[in-house]
């Protein structure tokens, strides 16, 4: 299906078979699923229809304007974002048809177990081990900075299969059930107060090979599918006019005239200018990606989005002055999503510091916009021929 008027027609007939006011929610969103009409672009019986990327504004505006519930995507962006499009490259059928539509509606929450304690800039250095035993893999090791591991059901895991080989290779990629024994979950408190990522350690974790990714060896190239998506998502997320952090900037700037200054205008101009330019970049990519799979652009996104958020929450604690460092929420608080925008400028101040670390640090980022993106020299790597096993650590 490739034509709008169809799919519009389309979306309208399901709206009568299933009236929003008059349906339950998730009964609304299986049906939603189940007709092709969650994300249009997927094959049939997936939740899509195998129609153009771009077709997917169409039907989000059909329902929009019914008011028709949606699926809560800041609550599961994991699980959209990231592991739905590793699952549909690299899973089995049967896998697909387990897993793609809770994960849309929401029923199952999903976490990310990739970084650890010493393999975080340097993921391809992770030391989490799986070795198999008959028809399943046993999991030891810990994962940190994991968002929504306290939440989630289904994580998606990258382990160890072979130390003696070098490091990109020798790893394997699973779906690991975070309601399994040996599988703990413990909250790491943040600077913010929030106990928002956790640390989570396996402890002779069994995890079935019919639960694994793509083939033995090859996690780190099934990775780059799940990390591409990532940053996309991070930084390439869609947003109006003075969307994100520069809103609240903008409409302090606009209610409060005692607080101006021209330095202060200035600097707030340059960076409205910027992040109107980030989100035309934004949009700009999510239409390269109509045509495939996301590259290394999104990482140059993700960079932006780091950087524009630490300036403009910088900025408007010195706007603020002295009651921009009040934060009225220092609790041990479990949220289930982050809010940049609905909580104090002390928060978002704080919050933003943590933009330049998650989805990949800026360093590593700006290492793979030089190299992958403008075609620069590599950075010299010594240990590209190296066992895993055989390396300092």
């Amino acid at each position: 299906m490739s034509d709008a008027g169809e799919l519009r027609d389309r979306t309208r007939e399901f709206l009568a078979a299933n009236p929003p006011g008059r349906t339950e929610r998730l009964d609304f969103l299986r049906a939603r699923f189940d007709a092709g009409l969650a994300w249009v672009h997927y094959p049939e019986g997936l939740g899509g229809l195998g129609a153009p990327r771009s077709l997917q504004a169409v039907v989000d505006a059909e329902l929009e304007a019914a008011g028709a519930p949606d699926n809560d995507p800041r609550r599961i962006g994991i699980g959209l974002g990231m592991a739905a499009p590793t699952i549909l490259q690299y899973g089995t059928e049967e896998q697909r048809r387990r897993l793609l539509r809770p994960l849309w509606t929401g029923e199952e929450v999903w976490c990310q177990l990739f970084s650890e304690p010493g393999a975080g800039s340097d993921l391809a250095a992770l030391g989490t081990r799986a070795v198999r035993e008959g028809d399943d893999w046993v999991v030891d090791g810990q994962k940190v900075w994991t968002s929504s591991a306290h939440l989630a059901r289904w994580a998606i895991l990258i382990a160890r299969t072979d130390p003696g080989v070098p490091k990109h290779q020798g790893i394997t990629y699973f779906v690991c059930d975070m309601t399994d024994p040996g599988v703990e979950v413990r909250p790491l408190r943040q600077i913010t107060g929030e106990a928002e990522f956790n640390e989570v350690f396996l402890t002779g974790v069994r995890i079935p090979d019919s639960r694994r990714l793509g083939a033995v060896g090859e996690g780190w190239r099934v990775a780059q599918t799940t990390l591409n998506n990532e940053r996309v998502a991070i930084g390439g997320m869609r947003l109006p006019r003075e969307g994100g952090m520069i809103g609240p900037v903008a409409s302090t700037w606009r209610e409060r005239p005692e607080l101006r200054t021209h330095d202060l205008h200035q600097r707030l101009l340059k960076l409205w200018v910027e992040a109107e330019v980030a989100r035309f970049t934004g949009e700009r990519l999510r239409q390269q990606l109509a045509a495939g799979q996301p590259g290394p652009e999104g990482a140059g996104m993700k960079l932006s989005f780091a950087r524009l958020n630490q300036e403009i929450s910088g900025l408007e604690v010195e706007l603020r002055g002295e009651e921009g460092l009040l934060y009225d929420e220092w609790t041990m608080r479990r949220p289930e999503l982050v809010d940049f925008t609905g909580r104090d400028a002390g928060y978002r101040y704080l919050r933003a510091k943590g933009n330049s670390i998650e989805g990949g640090t800026s360093e590593v980022l700006l290492n793979i916009v030089a190299e992958r993106v403008l075609g620069l020299p590599a950075e010299p790597r010594t240990d590209k021929d190296v066992a895993w096993k055989d390396l300092a650590r």
